[in-house]
């Protein structure tokens, strides 16, 4: 018998979503997806190999903006040193920061920064990951933060 318990605190409490990252030249420095960090204290990026003809990833950043879309000045926020390199399907690596690492790197720079995002590059154009974006430690939890997505 399944439970009828409600148990999706992990999910009240995180904002969880999954991106292909699959462009056209996986060896160009590719943004995943801009999203907002206002309303959370963590962002937290997982990407895992899923097809490779090369080693995989070679860099691996976070960086933030003051535009929703990025563009002008990206700042780096954190880099992945990408030590071994994640050249099996399922090998994954995972980078970190806090709201407040992103408003310090904004106050020294002037800026606001407010939206973030992944910037992969890999070894082979034909290099694929699955990205893993984890917004956590809301201002405010909620039910659905973390939700199916089907298209």
């Amino acid at each position: 018998m399944a439970s009828a318990q409600a148990s999706d605190k992990f999910l009240c409490n995180n904002m969880c979503y999954m991106y292909d990252h699959d462009p056209a030249n996986s060896t160009v420095a590719t943004d995943i997806a801009w999203v907002d960090m206002s309303g959370y204290g963590e962002f937290t990026v997982m990407a895992m190999s899923s097809a490779l003809t090369g080693v995989g990833i070679t860099a691996f950043t976070i960086v933030a903006n003051t535009g929703a879309a990025g563009g002008g000045t990206d700042r780096e926020i954190k880099a992945h040193a990408v030590g071994s390199a994640p050249d099996a399907v399922g090998d994954f690596l995972v980078l970190s920061c806090t709201a407040e690492e992103i408003a310090q790197a904004g106050k020294a720079a002037g800026e606001d920064l407010r939206y973030v995002t992944a910037i992969l590059t890999c070894a082979n154009t034909a290099d694929e990951n699955v990205v893993v974006y984890i917004r956590s430690k809301p201002t405010f939890a909620s039910d659905g933060l973390t939700a199916d997505y089907v298209s």
